[in-house]
């Protein structure tokens, strides 16, 4: 088998030295060939150093790329997948959490040739309750977004990198590559794995973030809340027909006499709040329409140490800009910079 490796790298200065040692003893034991892709998503530290100098460390199995700023984790691994080289990706986070000596076990199933994609789940539950809620939240929004096994997913995954050619054209800065995968496959597995937990720092992903990734799933994916709103409405218009046959009938029987202000005052407001709501969500899809529209890039590479890539969304930075600034040059001023 032959293994392309893709890491978004962030605020990883602590971890992905050993990561990447780690890796260059275990993928040689499973891989004819591998290549490891440490793509630093605009960190604020020397992280980009310490990948520039693993890159002259492992020369031809690591390659470093370094993103102009924070692009978020999903749009890092397309700039990642967009150059693997091998038939096989996987991609793992930069914290630890994924052992390279699992490795082993999520490729298995590849060696079936029905089987697209691979999926490790814990074995155990590596984070607190909030974490671990906000992460089935996530899952829920896949799941409404139509992600077949959504309760499977996980970062700590493998696929065949032609699976790529049904997305690669993609350009959306609320990608998931869940989703994306999930338009080229359902031949879709999980594997269960022994997981860490974080070696250092903290965890990007906070629940406020988690969940508006898992709002960004349901609308930007799925036409739930469309759905939703279609069906509020059935229900509001059936409530109102029922309210108006009731108050015409009390009026002939001489029930009412005077029109009642509270009853006025709640209708106003229940078909106000109806009315907002609808808008609201109507609103959320007409934003992401105007984002999308404004064809923002899913990522931009100011350094790029693979070689033969294809072709990718995101926009690369010129020859000459290339000849200019080497990737040396880059990660001794990034050095300099966090360590002065």
């Amino acid at each position: 088998m032959k293994i392309s490796v893709v890491i978004p790298c962030y605020r990883s200065r602590d971890t992905i030295r050993p990561l990447v040692e780690d890796l260059h003893v275990e993928l040689p034991k499973i891989a004819e060939a591998f290549e490891v892709i440490l793509v630093v998503d605009g960190s604020p530290d020397d992280t980009y150093a310490i990948a520039r100098e693993l890159e002259l460390t492992y020369p031809g199995t690591l390659h470093a790329v370094l993103l102009r700023r924070n692009f978020g984790q999903h749009n890092a691994l397309l700039a990642g997948v967009a150059r693997a080289r091998y038939p096989v990706t996987v991609t793992m986070d930069d914290d630890r959490q994924h052992r390279p000596d699992q490795l082993a076990a999520l490729l298995a199933p590849l060696e079936d040739s029905f089987t697209d994609l691979v999926y490790g789940v814990a074995t155990e539950e590596e984070h607190g309750f909030v974490r671990s809620f906000a992460s089935r939240s996530v899952k829920a929004g896949l799941a409404l977004a139509g992600v077949p096994n959504a309760r499977d997913v996980s970062a700590f995954r493998a696929f065949r990198t032609d699976l790529r050619d049904g997305f690669i054209d993609v350009v959306d800065p609320f990608v998931s590559l869940d989703v994306l995968l999930s338009w080229t496959t359902t031949s879709i597995r999980a594997v269960p794995v022994v997981m860490d937990e974080r070696a250092a720092g903290r965890s990007g992903y906070t629940l406020g973030a988690l969940i508006r990734h898992a709002l960004n799933m349901i609308t930007g994916y799925g036409t739930l809340p469309l759905r939703l709103v279609t069906w509020l409405g059935w229900a509001a218009s059936f409530f109102g027909v029922v309210l108006l046959v009731v108050v015409i009938v009390q009026r002939l029987t001489g029930s009412i006499e005077v029109a009642g202000f509270t009853s006025l005052v709640s209708l106003v407001a229940l078909f106000s709040g109806v009315i907002m709501l609808s808008l609201g969500i109507l609103g959320e899809y007409v934003g992401r329409l105007h984002f999308r529209s404004m064809q923002r890039p899913m990522f931009v590479v100011k350094v790029d140490g693979t070689e033969g890539s294809r072709p990718s969304p995101g926009a690369d930075i010129t020859e000459a800009a290339r000849v200019r600034m080497s990737a040396d040059e880059v990660a001794r001023a990034i050095e300099r910079h966090y360590r002065a």
